[in-house]
C-alpha cells in the first residue's frame, strides 16, 4: 500500500506540474490573458508542492487521508501523456485564445483534477485533512474561475476545439 500511495502521489505531482507547464506556455503565447494564466500556473505549482509535502512528511507517518489522491493511477498517467502532447503541439503552433481556455477547462474537469477539487471542498474528517485544505484554500476551483473569466471576456465554451476526452 505504501508503494502504491507513493506512486499515486508522484503521478499526481507530475500531473500538477504538467498543467503548470501548459499554463506557463499560455502565459507566454496569449498576452491579453497573461495575468490569469500566470496565477493559475502558480497555483498548480503550489498544488504540486503541497502534494510533495504530503508525500515526504505525512506518508511515512501513515497519516495521509485515504481519499486524498485519485483512485486510478492509469487516469493520471493518461492525463500527463495528453498534457505533454498538447504542450508539444502548442509549442510548435501557438493556441488560439479559444483553444487555450477550452483545453484548460477540459483539464480542470478531468477525473484527476475533479477528485482533488472534491477533496478540498468536503468537510474535513481529520486534523490532517483540515490542514491540507487550509494550505490550499486560495488555490481551488479552477474550472469555475475559468468559466467566470471566459464569460466575462466573451470566450465561448467550445468542447469540440480541444476534446476533453484527450485529457
Amino acid at each position: 500500500m505504501h508503494a502504491d500511495l507513493n506512486n499515486m502521489l508522484e503521478a499526481s505531482i507530475e500531473l500538477e506540474l504538467q498543467v503548470a507547464k501548459l499554463y506557463l506556455l499560455f502565459y507566454h503565447k496569449i498576452p491579453q490573458d497573461s495575468d490569469f494564466w500566470w496565477n493559475l500556473m502558480l497555483e498548480e505549482q503550489n498544488h504540486a508542492a503541497l502534494l510533495r509535502s504530503i508525500k515526504d512528511v505525512f506518508v511515512p507517518r501513515g497519516s495521509i487521508p485515504e481519499n486524498m489522491v485519485a483512485e486510478s493511477l492509469d487516469s493520471i498517467t493518461r492525463s500527463c501523456v495528453a498534457l505533454q502532447r498538447w504542450h508539444q503541439y502548442f509549442s510548435a503552433s501557438p493556441p488560439s485564445r479559444d483553444q487555450a481556455f477550452n483545453l484548460a477547462l477540459g483539464m480542470e474537469n478531468s477525473a484527476a483534477e475533479l477528485h482533488f477539487q472534491r477533496f478540498m471542498d468536503k468537510t474535513p474528517d481529520s486534523k490532517e485533512e483540515e490542514v491540507f485544505q487550509q494550505l490550499n484554500a486560495g488555490d481551488k476551483d479552477h474550472a469555475q474561475r475559468l468559466l467566470d473569466y471566459m464569460d466575462a471576456h466573451n470566450i465561448g465554451i467550445r468542447p469540440e476545439i480541444c476534446d476533453p476526452a484527450e485529457i
